[in-house]
């Protein structure tokens, strides 16, 4: 019998992840859950991290543009039963793995450090660290 080592396990963490991926982005694309909210948002699936026992998945989600997440959260939580069965029909897994929904915030973060990034007085000082570098 083979046994997996923690690479193996890693890299069919990842797979498995990316599987509940697409299949959570079908489902919404598809209008497939009956919810209002979820009906007029457009949803991105951005990221699955699984557990190492693939029992539970974090879904990172973001609504396009950002609107109505708080909104969007809720009716993705209020229908996690409904995700997790058409998840476990169609990713074959040994076990149906129990769905976290969270608000993907690496956008935001992208976001902020660009605006510090061309804040004045940052590239003042980017521009005088280069300028003294250059003197070396």
């Amino acid at each position: 019998m083979k046994s997996d080592t923690s690479q193996d396990r890693s890299v069919r963490t990842l797979r498995v992840g990316e599987q509940v991926r697409h299949a959570l982005s079908d489902i919404l694309a598809r209008g497939e859950v009956h919810d209002d909210v979820l009906a007029k948002a457009y949803v991105t699936v951005t990221e699955v991290r699984m557990s190492p026992d693939l029992r539970h998945a974090t879904a990172f989600v973001k609504p396009l543009l950002g609107k109505d997440e708080a909104a969007v959260l809720k009716a993705l939580r209020t229908n996690t039963a409904y995700l997790q069965s058409e998840v476990a029909r169609r990713v074959n897994t040994k076990y149906a793995a129990k769905l976290k929904f969270l608000a993907d915030e690496s956008f935001d973060e992208g976001s902020h450090i660009d605006a510090l990034l061309r804040d004045p007085n940052v590239a003042r000082d980017l521009a005088a660290d280069e300028a003294a570098s250059g003197n070396d």
